[in-house]
C-alpha cells in the first residue's frame, strides 16, 4: 500500500513472537497480525522497540518483516523500523526493507558515537535520498541518547526529509512545542490534511497527545488492547473527551502489566516486553511469551499477575 496520505490513528508497534529456540514463529505473528488488522487499527509498525528489532538477527528481521507485510496484505500501511548505529548499516536494513515491501520506514537518529543535529539532519536526508520511501524521525533519547530537537524536525519536514514523527521521547512539553510550531490543533484539524504525521508512542497519554493535535499514536499496549485503542482515538476524532478520558484511564491501568517483574530481580525492559508477550499467550494469541536474550523471563508469579490484569480491563474471563 502506497502511502497516499499522510499517517493517522492507531498504528501498533507489533510484537516479535518467538520459539523456544529463540526463532521467529511466523505462524504466531501471522495470527497476530490478523487480530490487530480485525481491531480496526489503521497502521502496523514492525521492528520497532516492542518488536525486539535491535535483539532480532538480520535474517529475522527479514522473516519478521515479510510476515507481517505478507499477512497484512495491503490493508493498511506497514512501517519498518531501520533501527542501526550508522548510517551505513540503517541503509542496509532499509534497502531490504524496501525489497520486502515496507510502505515506509522508521529510523532513529544515529547512535553510540555522539552525533551533532547537523549529522543526524544529513542521516536522515540520505536514508530519504537513497530509498525513495517516506521517512519517520523515532524520537526515543532513552535509547540512542540523543534529543530530537523541534527545530531540527520542522526544518527536515518543511524540506520534505520526514514524512513524520514517532515521538517517544516522554517529553510531553517538546511534543506540545512541535505540534504548535506545525501550525497548532485547530489548523491540523480543520484545515487541508497534514503533509506531516505527528505520532505519539506513549500508552499513558493518548488522549493528552490525540487533543493537542497528534495524527495517531504507537501504543506497545496496542498489541494487547487494540481495540481499546481504537476506541479512544475514535471518541477523540468525534470530540467526545470524555469517552476518550475514560477508556484512556482503563488502558493506564491495563498497562500496569508491564512492571510485574521484581525491579530488584530484572530490567524494566524485560518486564514490559515480558508482560505484553505473556498477555499476547493468555489471551492465545501467540504460542510462547519467551523474549529475546538476554532478557530474564517472567516468573509464574507475575504471570499470573498479568492474568490478573487483563481480567480486570475486561480482556479474560474471571476464573
Amino acid at each position: 500500500m502506497a502511502l497516499t496520505a499522510p499517517l493517522h490513528g492507531v498504528i501498533p508497534p507489533v510484537c516479535t513472537p518467538l520459539d523456544p529456540h529463540g526463532e521467529v514463529d511466523t505462524a504466531s505473528l501471522t495470527r497476530l497480525v490478523g487480530r490487530l488488522l480485525d481491531a480496526g487499527v489503521h497502521g502496523l509498525f514492525a521492528l520497532g522497540s516492542t518488536g525486539e528489532a535491535t535483539y532480532l538477527t538480520n535474517h529475522q528481521r527479514a522473516t519478521v518483516l515479510e510476515t507481517v507485510v505478507t499477512a497484512t496484505a495491503g490493508r493498511v500501511p506497514v512501517l519498518a523500523g531501520v533501527i542501526d548505529t550508522t548510517t551505513a548499516r540503517v541503509l542496509e536494513h532499509a534497502r531490504t526493507a524496501v525489497a520486502l515491501g515496507a510502505d515506509a520506514l522508521v529510523a532513529t537518529a544515529p547512535f553510540y558515537a555522539r552525533t551533532h543535529p547537523r549529522e543526524i539532519a544529513a542521516h536522515f536526508r540520505h536514508l530519504r535520498t537513497a530509498t525513495g520511501r517516506p521517512l519517520i524521525a523515532y524520537d526515543i533519547p532513552v535509547s540512542v541518547h540523543s534529543k530530537l530537537s523541534p527545530a531540527l524536525i520542522r526544518e527536515l519536514a518543511e524540506d520534505g526529509t520526514l514524512a513524520g514523527l514517532k515521538d517517544s521521547s516522554g517529553d510531553d512539553g517538546t511534543l506540545r512545542r512541535l505540534l504548535v510550531a506545525l501550525g497548532g490543533r485547530t489548523a491540523r484539524r480543520t484545515g487541508p490534511a497534514p503533509a506531516f504525521a505527528v505520532l505519539s508512542g506513549s500508552e499513558l497519554t493518548a488522549d493528552a497527545a490525540l487533543l493537542a493535535g497528534a495524527d495517531g499514536v504507537v501504543p506497545g499496549l496496542g498489541n494487547i488492547d487494540p481495540t481499546g485503542y481504537v476506541r479512544l482515538y475514535d471518541a477523540a476524532r468525534a470530540g467526545d473527551w470524555p469517552r476518550a478520558t475514560a477508556e484512556q484511564e482503563r488502558l493506564v491501568r491495563l498497562f500496569d502489566l508491564t512492571d510485574t517483574g521484581p525491579e530488584d530481580e530484572m530490567g524494566r525492559g524485560s518486564s514490559a516486553l515480558g508482560g505484553f508477550k505473556a498477555a499476547l499467550r493468555l489471551l492465545g494469541w501467540i504460542a510462547c511469551r519467551d523474549t529475546a536474550m538476554p532478557q530474564l523471563p517472567l516468573s509464574e508469579e507475575s504471570v499470573a499477575e498479568v492474568g490478573r490484569r487483563l481480567t480486570e480491563a475486561g480482556l479474560l474471563p474471571a476464573p
